[in-house]
């Protein structure tokens, strides 16, 4: 395959698959689209769903809708209530100043399946009670590696015996010197011993060259 075309192949999948990570619903006259901020998602990562809110175009199918004209200001009258089976955390959004229209909602999720959001509040005179589905959670053990347990036993391991090869290091310095200081002292007994040898021997031959 052409080296171009492998390129624009892979760039058109990424958005595509961008898309398709992103679910679309409308309440009344509004386009609401949620996904997650960076994908693939994880358990036990910092992550946050985006939430895009515009005007719907009159016409046009909801699965061919695109965003525009995003609305500004539902930081004030939107809440995002995310639930896991039976426990739920209230998000508040924080706009995007980038982009109308745009919000995020940060959280964490600890484990991994599918989650519930539910888009709470009022778009102008719109009350807005919606449930939707963000792509699922994968476990994060699926793009870990080395293991995280397999590395902590590793480095356990590895530490204690570095520790008793510095203890046994330590232990053969310490013979050492000890041995060394046990020859000094030897040494010196031994010189003290010599020196006072000659000094009887002197004191002996000066007492016979006097008779």
């Amino acid at each position: 395959m052409n080296f171009k075309i492998f390129i624009i192949l892979l760039i058109l999948s990424g958005f595509l698959g961008n898309a398709f990570a992103h679910t679309l619903d409308s309440v009344g006259e509004y386009r609401l689209e949620i996904g997650w901020m960076n994908e693939p998602v994880v358990s036990r990562e910092t992550n946050g769903i985006e939430l895009f809110v515009s005007p719907l175009e009159p016409g046009v199918e909801l699965k061919d809708q695109k965003f525009k004209d995003g609305i500004s200001g539902l930081e004030k009258t939107l809440k995002m209530q995310l639930l896991y089976k039976d426990q739920n955390i209230i998000l508040h959004l924080s706009p995007d100043h980038n982009i109308l229209g745009k919000y995020y909602a940060f959280i964490t999720p600890t484990v991994s399946g599918y989650y519930q959001a539910n888009i709470l509040g009022n778009i102008g005179e719109t009350p807005i009670s919606l449930s939707m589905h963000p792509p699922k959670v994968d476990e994060r053990s699926y793009i870990e590696f080395p293991k995280p347990s397999d590395l902590t036993l590793s480095q356990l391991i590895d530490g204690h015996t570095a520790l008793v090869g510095e203890i046994n290091d330590m232990k053969n310095s310490i013979t050492k010197l000890e041995q060394s200081n046990q020859q000094m002292n030897i040494g010196y007994i031994s010189l003290g011993v010599g020196i006072l040898g000659i000094v009887i021997a002197s004191i002996a031959l000066s007492k016979s060259k006097r008779k």
